[in-house]
């Protein structure tokens, strides 16, 4: 398995439209803490990003042998609003802005069954390119319980449509996200998110969900407790996954984006085996 780190790490957790970091920056911090990759986000770079300011970034990351691990072209997306799954409905420039950072893999959303077609349509121009299209196990979309996600990824019916495990949102959502859960999903896992929480009534943050309405629960940094990244990166390993493993945290908050990368790092890599850069 191999690490990225998400530009996530210096946006707000409740504002993902602002950053606290430049790109440089950014990736000047994941070479220095040993990350194999950044996973891209719209605080940086977008579909509304101009070309040159695209070139100029790749360029950047190549100076540091950094890759592109995902690219999620908008805002919408991670945002998880209604406006999310209009890029199913043209992905041609989401697919351009993948091959500027020679990036393989484009996060997607989707709400709806009306988004299936969507999704099917989407995938087979990705096809084209030789990209493929993940959705995160995310909370008020449709990959919100596991069941469920395997029957939309069932219906889809594309080989280069997958998933993003991300166990956090999982149990936000009542779900197993262990061994059991890992298992079903690996066929259809593309990449891995890693985020923390402790979930409680005395949580100061809410997450809406479908299923089981308003989740309270507490950010914190990872490998504090809470999600069980040992067991969780233990079964991805019994399964064969050999991608990224991104630290998805939003860390504005929780001692800012250097500290919180390399705590993160030097976390993972003492419970799992990951490659060296």
């Amino acid at each position: 398995m191999k690490l990225s780190l998400s530009v996530r790490v210096a946006e707000k957790f409740s504002d993902k439209r602002q950053t606290v970091m430049s790109l440089d920056q950014l990736a000047e911090l994941a070479a220095a803490e040993g990350y194999h990759a950044l996973c891209m986000r719209a605080s940086q770079l977008g579909t509304h990003t101009p070309l040159d300011q695209v070139t100029e970034a790749r360029r950047q990351l190549r100076d540091r042998d950094l890759a592109v691990s995902m690219v999620t072209g908008d805002f919408p997306i991670p945002e998880n609003s209604a406006g999310g799954p209009a890029a199913l409905r043209n992905i041609t420039p989401y697919l351009d802005l993948a091959e500027a950072l020679d990036a393989d893999l484009l996060r997607v959303a989707m709400k709806t069954t009306d988004d299936i077609e969507g999704a099917r349509r989407a995938s087979d121009e990705a096809a084209e390119r030789g990209v493929k299209l993940a959705h995160q196990c995310h909370n008020s979309s449709l990959f919100e319980e596991v069941d469920r996600s395997l029957e939309v990824i069932e219906h889809v019916g594309r080989p280069n449509f997958g998933l993003i495990y991300e166990p956090a949102n999982l149990e936000l959502c009542g779900q197993d996200y262990g061994a059991a859960t890992i298992e079903k999903f690996a066929p259809y896992i593309f990449n891995v998110y890693l985020q923390n929480q402790r979930l409680g009534p005395e949580g100061q943050s809410l997450m809406s969900t479908w299923c089981r309405g308003e989740v309270p629960f507490e950010q914190i940094p990872v490998g504090v407790g809470g999600i069980d990244f040992p067991g969780v990166l233990e079964s991805l390993a019994r399964v064969g996954y050999d991608g990224f493993v991104t630290v998805h945290q939003a860390s504005a908050g929780l001692g800012g984006p250097a500290e919180a990368a390399a705590q993160s790092v030097r976390y993972l890599r003492s419970i799992a085996k990951f490659q060296d850069r």
